[in-house]
């Protein structure tokens, strides 16, 4: 069955940096287009990043631009989301989505909290 797991999420201060990844399994990885979302209790749920089956064409939202990087490795079934100059308002639960032929998946998500 199709699985999406997270994992790398931590408590950081403000500033620091952490990196996500989104271990994958089930579906043919390298066929499809991923995406890291975001949700704060209370909200509706953010697309914060996504990227295209090759990696070629990749989408930030906004406020995330020059901060975040995503990427996958196709040989390894992984999308990783590498984030910088974290600040408070990024801390969320943070989850890995994949669109296939067979349905909307999310993983279980894996928090980020970034406090002084």
């Amino acid at each position: 069955q199709v699985q999406l797991v997270e994992s790398g999420g931590d408590l950081v201060q403000p500033g620091g940096s952490l990196r996500l990844s989104c271990a994958a399994s089930g579906f043919p990885f390298s066929r499809y287009g991923l995406s890291w979302y975001r949700q704060v209790p209370n909200k509706e749920r953010e697309l914060v990043a996504s990227i295209t089956n090759t990696g070629v064409e990749i989408y930030y939202v906004t406020s995330v631009k020059g901060r975040f990087t995503i990427s996958r490795d196709n040989a390894k079934n992984t999308m990783y989301l590498q984030m910088n100059s974290l600040k408070p308002e990024d801390t969320a639960v943070y989850y890995c989505n994949a669109r296939i032929v067979l349905g909307n998946y999310w993983g279980q998500g894996t928090q980020v909290t970034v406090s002084s």
